[in-house]
């Protein structure tokens, strides 16, 4: 599980990033809320909340909403910073950031202060730890991008599996104030793991810059590379995407307060966090290493079959009327969202190539942002106005089979995109071939009088 093919990888050791990337993958997204949210969720209800607010639900679920849409709405400007400064400085310094924004949420009075201190401050710093993680693994591994994307992703299923017990634990014992204090811990671990990137240098003449300390800014057009969307495919996969997750992280906010709402106290609704990790963590596993045996752009239909199945467990939440139902909806929901993530980053690589594949990245998920902002808020006023969330769940399983249905059409487009572009290729080594020839019957024209006229001589 080498740098195979990697030049710039030959001398830098791959184990430190590897554990460093699965750390920068667990910790933002476990302690910023995609798996455990609804934990903090039902705590913010219960200590800002009012019997005379019937906004209630809406307005709190606009923290994990902000916070999530935030790490990915950050994303585009994140992958600029990687592509300037590296992913050593970028992890560092949003560590650092998240760090304080975490810290700050833990002295406010109200919901919305939390808005900014936690939806923005903590999110913007997450971004930034996050997504150089998902890059800096392409210039380090090759031949099975795939497995090893697996493997650090399920970083963040660890953290799913025991953080919504200790984060359940630690605010019946100390209360969220200090939890938010405690999970500042993970923050300041990820700031000191961050140091263990090693700094790629890509030839000997940025070599001798960076002795120098010279530093100098690429053109604005290497700064921004909108030239990925010029590729077709990666174009419907961009929008394809974000199109399939307006409904996708409902459940992960508001599925605590549903249970709650059908089961009461009678339950302990962290069992089904729990069931989302563990399965969320084999199937990004499984399917990453699944994903190195199927060739190209057909890698996409592994995430047409996670959209279809995501898209079907939301719809069935509301239909289950029995715990043990729910359990089994939520083992399967976490498997394919396992799937979903780990064979993201390979996606990208198959679709645009190694040398554009950070910004390609960055501006997917700023792109994902959008949906994964507005779905939460949705439910929770629907939630508000109907007072169960049966039409919410049901609601956000439309989106991914939409989506998914979108996404079938990328192999054939990338395959046609190719041959596309070996026509050129051929047509233009024809079309040399057609000149050399020509110039080469031209001057053999040129030299036959040549030689007449010296006989005649």
């Amino acid at each position: 599980m080498g740098a195979e093919g990697s030049p710039r990888a030959a001398n830098a050791p791959a184990g430190a990033p590897l554990l460093k990337s699965s750390g920068g993958s667990a910790s933002p997204l476990g302690a910023a809320g995609e798996n455990s949210c609804g934990v903090l969720f039902v705590s913010m209800l219960q200590l800002f909340g009012s019997a005379e607010d019937k906004q209630l639900a809406f307005k709190t679920a606009w923290v994990s909403s902000l916070s999530m849409g935030m790490i990915f709405f950050c994303s585009p400007i994140v992958s600029v910073f990687t592509d300037l400064f590296g992913c050593r400085k970028v992890a560092v310094i949003g560590a650092a950031v998240g760090f304080a924004g975490l810290l700050s949420s833990s002295f406010v009075s109200t919901i919305e202060p939390l808005y900014f201190t936690y939806g923005v401050l903590f999110a913007c710093g997450c971004s930034f730890a996050y997504q150089p993680s998902l890059v800096v693994l392409g210039y380090y591994f090759k031949k099975r991008l795939g497995l090893v994307n697996g493997i650090v992703t399920a970083g963040s299923s660890l953290f799913t599996v025991s953080l919504p017990f200790l984060l359940r634990v630690l605010i019946d014992s100390v209360g969220l104030y200090n939890t938010l204090r405690v999970l500042c811990i993970l923050m300041f671990i990820l700031f000191l793991a961050g140091f263990t990137y090693k700094p790629l240098v890509s030839n000997a003449k940025d070599k001798e810059e960076g002795k120098k300390g010279k530093f100098r800014f690429p053109p604005e057009k290497k700064i921004f590379n909108f030239s990925v969307f010029k590729v077709t495919s990666y174009r419907i996969w961009a929008f394809g995407i974000p199109a399939a997750l307006f409904g996708y992280f409902v459940p992960y906010v508001h599925l605590m307060k549903h249970v709650k709402d059908r089961f009461g106290d009678s339950v302990p609704e962290e069992v089904l966090l729990l069931c989302l990790g563990i399965t969320s963590g084999i199937g990004r596993l499984i399917f990453g290493r699944v994903a190195d045996y199927i060739p190209g752009a057909k890698k996409v239909y592994l995430q047409v079959t996670s959209f279809f199945f995501i898209g079907l467990m939301s719809m069935m939440i509301p239909l289950c009327h029995v715990f043990g139902g729910l359990i089994a909806v939520c083992l399967f929901m976490g498997l394919f969202d396992g799937c979903f993530i780990c064979i993201m980053a390979p996606i990208a690589f198959e679709l645009v190539g190694a040398q554009d594949v950070s910004q390609a990245i960055g501006f997917l998920l700023g792109l994902m942002s959008i949906p994964m902002t507005v779905g939460p808020p949705i439910a929770g006023l629907l939630r508000d106005h109907l007072g169960t969330y049966d039409v919410a769940f049901y609601l956000a399983g439309v989106p991914p089979l939409i989506g998914g249905a979108i996404l079938c059409f990328i192999p054939w487009v990338h395959e046609r995109q190719k041959l596309k572009e070996r026509a050129k290729t051929v047509d233009g080594e024809t079309t040399e071939k057609m000149l050399v020839n020509e110039s080469t019957f031209m001057s053999d024209a040129a030299e036959k009088p040549v030689k007449e006229t010296e006989s005649g001589l």
